[in-house]
């Protein structure tokens, strides 16, 4: 059989340790050569350790009949903490043949109840009150042990109020970053689980940690510091057990020691100070004199809930070389990595004992060439290296986070030599999932931007920039980008924490913060500006709804939507209570944040009595009344699915009420939408708040203000996740794609040219006619404009859902070929498996080619000339276009058979017959798993 069993997975991640789920999920993915391949029935089979040599089943689910290859609730014996849990998995195909069993699996569970923490909080308490200058030092945790006998296994638990980094017997634990990384204190601390049975030895060990601030008490985004707490905390437990089954714990007491080291300032936005004449040679090994040290201090007791975190570390994912270096007048020297990034550098260096270097980091260069650093506001970015002399010396930070591009290196020291340098790009290592190349390099640079600014802020949570004193889990910026996200990455389990960080974050009344974790209060880094409460803003709330129900579409998650379900309904109840007409109409909001001002389009704001700003020319009636309606609608879509059927009829009542109230308040007689903006016009015909014969007309509105604007967008961060995808909806993929294409100001290719790397907050962060934009907001890595990367992946791609079914199931492969473009390889690699389309325009032909994974099916629709022939082969092989362009020949040389023939417009029964606005027809296929081309005519106007 050639059907094979793989990528086993237990709550979205491959053998996890310290999970704390009661009935975990398990899924895996299927790869087979053969055509056509279904599941028709699954075995798993789990069990655990006793001991040497001795196992025990736990659960065997016999044979399913089922299709479903993910989350598959275990559904065996209760399972135990601390216990290794191992498991496999065999399919039957259609024809009832058997697959060989997968590879096997294992999770590990975790501690299960605050009663299994044996140990006390530690650490060292001082009395330093940080500044911008100086923030507060590391703390040195170190504590002796011994083992007299064979260990079986020996497994860390650990969290901290603060950041932790662990070492046993002087090697590092994991190369985990901020570890447990942030949540709301207040509510919530997570722990992490590490193996460490290979890093004992026999007689003398030690255990260490360096522990720092971390976003618990260090400076956090606009707020200052110490907003969770004052003194940082380590709890950790060292569980062993011995060949012999006895047990023994070390755990943090007053038994550690603790003392200061080289680390002698640092924090997450202001940066790191390291003395190396400070270092402490063997501080984390067993025989070290720690007299020097004193008796940790123990602290008092965490009274929020402690969890396992249930998403990936922060970790060092690629290095970067430096491309250029420009020795500057002062004597500074500016080091560019040729890409702006998210991480922190590595340098070696030569200097005499006490020579001081500065490392200072930004996103650009001023018009002088000079390090631009204004934007950074009280975020300082900056390290100092203390050096200790006598040789090449390495420098790398533990606890501080950059988001930057260049590096100013400023020194004193006459004899200071740099030597290699890298950057070290680090994100919550969420896989790669998605890519798209065509033939335009400026389209290629676009979409190599959105990836990279998701990297830099996918950092514990989805932030909003790497680099200002901001850094925020911006609730509106998430979820506009998560549909972009999730085809980038494999973002669940980075999403199921966060969505964990929202719900804890709600307040009583059900409001959703702006921002998750949240962080109650003024801004007191910025003269205690209280203008905004950051609660319940419209665009921003409605993520708490929006995302889970996105992740129940993109990876089939029907447990996010019932673990979150009770949130969601109280956040619609909050607007239904605030709001009883179905009109919301509060004041401030942030609107369609960002787009283009009124004055900027040569044209005067008009006055909707304080409804609209210089950040939103959507009145902000009409932009919050659209989402509260788009709560509405998805809450009720929710309840359908998990069988709530009385909820879902109510919400459906409740949608109707505000959609009535939105179309009398705002829609006039000829159709035309309060604001006549295009963001107005677009999130109407998203969301469905106009009556089927009304749509055609504002559609056209729409397209009159795209016209009348030589093809230019004027839409802020909310409305540009649906202007693309409107326009080709309604069958206006010209002007799709002459908005990507357009190079001027406001547009997307106009940044590029400018040469960015990332995607810019705003559209006119740097313009030639004004230079930069006001430095209070104007960061250069800031993913929400990059929400296009989804219309690249569904539209240009035209890899799908099927509205049928969710996760991928049943895919839509529909490309939109056009934009003077000659080809586009688009891949992404589902929960389901790996979908493939790939389209080249050569001499008046097209030829598509497109890959299905096992047990998936899908409906292709092929572009061709209207009454032409379209012809469907199968391959034995995927052939990139893009290589074929390149390389020559290419589909020629894979095997083929001719299937079918079809002319152009012929639809199945069911599905929709389109036309684009160049009279381009489509032939439609439906086809099941592995690889086949397509080929017609198709004459496309550019």
């Amino acid at each position: 059989m050639s059907i094979q069993v793989i990528g086993l997975k237990t709550e979205y991640r491959s053998n996890p340790l310290g999970i704390d789920t009661a009935e975990p999920r398990l899924s895996w993915r299927l790869e087979s050569t053969e055509r056509n391949v279904k599941q028709t029935a699954y075995q798993i089979k789990v069990w655990t350790e006793l001991g040497e040599d001795r196992q025990q089943e736990v659960w065997d689910s016999g044979e399913v009949e089922s299709e479903d290859t993910i989350h598959i609730q275990y559904k065996g014996e209760p399972l135990q903490a601390e216990h290794v849990y191992h498991w496999k998995v065999r399919i039957w195909d259609q024809e009832g043949k058997q697959s060989a069993w997968s590879e096997t699996a294992y999770w590990t569970m975790g501690l299960l109840s605050r009663g299994q923490w044996k140990g006390k909080w530690i650490g060292l308490r001082n009395g330093l009150q940080p500044t911008h200058e100086h923030t507060k030092p590391a703390i040195y945790l170190r504590k002796e042990f011994q083992i007299d006998r064979p260990v079986r296994r020996a497994t860390v638990y650990a969290t901290a109020l603060g950041a932790y980094t662990l070492y046993l017997n002087g090697g590092r634990v994991s190369p985990d970053r901020f570890a447990p990384e942030w949540t709301d204190y207040h509510v919530r601390a997570l722990y992490r689980a590490y193996d460490v049975t290979a890093m004992l030895q026999a007689g003398d060990n030690a255990v260490g940690s360096m522990l720092a601030p971390g976003w618990y008490a260090g400076f956090i985004g606009m707020f200052g510091f110490q907003k969770y707490g004052q003194d940082t905390c380590l709890l950790l437990q060292l569980n062993i057990e011995y060949a012999d089954g006895t047990q023994e714990s070390v755990v943090t007491d007053r038994s550690w020691k603790a003392g200061y080291g080289p680390i002698t300032a640092t924090d997450m936005q202001m940066g790191e100070h390291y003395d190396a004449t400070k270092e402490i040679e063997g501080w984390n090994q067993a025989g070290f004199d720690d007299s020097t040290f004193a008796a940790a201090d123990q602290l008092h007791d965490y009274r929020g809930w402690i969890s396992a975190h249930p998403g990936p570390p922060i970790v060092e994912l690629e290095q970067l070389d430096v491309v250029s270096v420009d020795e500057r007048p002062d004597g500074a020297a500016i080091y560019d990595f040729g890409q702006n990034l998210g991480g922190w550098i590595q340098v070696q260096l030569q200097a005499a004992r006490g020579d001081k270097v500065t490392f200072r980091f930004g996103e650009v260069l001023d018009g002088d060439g000079n390090l631009y650093t204004e934007n950074l506001r009280h975020a300082r970015q900056t390290d100092v290296y203390i050096a200790k002399g006598g040789g090449l010396e390495t420098f790398e930070t533990e606890f501080t986070f950059h988001g930057f591009r260049y590096v100013e290196v400023r020194t004193d020291a006459p004899a200071l030599q740099i030597g290699n340098m890298v950057a070290k790009v680090a994100y919550s290592a969420t896989e790669t999932t998605g890519s798209i190349v065509t033939s335009d390099a400026l389209v290629n640079r676009l979409a190599a931007n959105v990836f990279w600014t998701q990297r830099g802020n996918s950092v514990s949570v989805p932030t909003d920039c790497p680099q200002r004193d901001e850094r925020h889990g911006w609730t509106g910026d998430a979820q506009v980008f998560f549909r972009t996200a999730t085809y980038n990455m494999d973002v669940a389990s980075f999403f199921t924490k966060w969505i964990g960080d929202l719900r804890d974050s709600q307040r009583t009344n059900g409001a959703f913060p702006d921002f998750a974790p949240f962080i109650a209060g003024a801004k007191s880094d910025h003269n205690n500006d209280f203008t905004f409460t950051h609660l319940a803003s419209a665009g921003w709330g409605d993520a708490g709804v929006i995302i889970p129900w996105t992740m129940y579409l993109v990876y089939g998650d029907t447990e996010m939507l019932a673990t979150h379900y009770d949130a969601m309904a109280r956040w619609v109840a909050f607007l239904e209570n605030m709001f009883p007409e179905g009109i919301r109409n509060d004041l401030p909001q942030y609107g369609d944040w960002l787009s283009v001002p009124h004055h900027v389009m040569g044209e005067e704001a008009p006055d909707y009595n304080g409804y609209t700003g210089l950040m939103s020319t959507t009145p902000y009636d009409v932009f919050a009344t659209a989402y509260y309606a788009y709560s509405v609608q998805l809450l009720g879509n929710a309840a359908q699915v998990l069988g709530r059927s009385s909820d879902a009829e109510r919400y459906r009542e409740q949608f109707a009420h505000v959609k009535a109230a939105f179309r009398e308040a705002f829609v006039s007689g000829d159709v035309r939408i309060k604001g006549n903006t295009q963001t107005a016009y677009v999130m109407a015909l998203h969301i469905g708040l106009l009556e089927e014969e009304e749509r055609e007309r504002a559609f056209q509105y729409l397209v009159e203000d795209i016209e009348k604007r030589d093809g230019h967008i004027t839409t802020g961060i909310h409305g540009i996740k649906y202007l693309l995808p409107i326009l080709c909806d309604y069958g206006r993929e010209d002007l799709a794609f002459r908005l990507l294409n357009q190079e001027s100001y406001p547009s997307w290719k106009y940044s590029v040219k400018q040469g960015a790397t990332t995607i810019w907050e705003r559209w006119d962060g740097w313009t030639e006619e004004h230079g930069f934009q006001k430095p209070g907001m104007n960061s250069f890595n800031h993913y929400a404009l990059g929400s296009v990367g989804e219309w690249l992946y569904r539209y240009l791609g035209g890899i799908e859902l099927d509205a049928s079914a969710t996760a991928f199931k049943r895919i839509v492969l529909q490309p939109r070929v056009g934009g003077g473009m000659s080809f586009v390889d688009c891949k992404y690699q589902s929960i389901h498996g790996d979908i493939q389309s790939h389209w080249k325009l050569e001499g008046g032909r097209l030829s598509y080619t497109v890959h299905i994974p096992a047990n998936c099916t899908a409906t292709v629709y092929v572009p061709a000339n209207p009454g032409s022939e379209v012809a469907q082969f199968e391959t034995s092989a995927l052939v990139s276009p893009s290589a074929s362009a390149s390389e020559g020949g290419g589909d020629e040389a894979a095997p083929v058979r001719r299937l079918a023939a079809l002319p152009a417009d012929t639809t199945p029964a069911g599905l929709p017959r389109q036309r684009d606005a160049a009279g381009i027809g489509q032939a439609v296929f439906r086809i099941g798993s592995g690889s086949y081309r397509f080929e017609s005519e198709l004459t496309v106007q550019d």
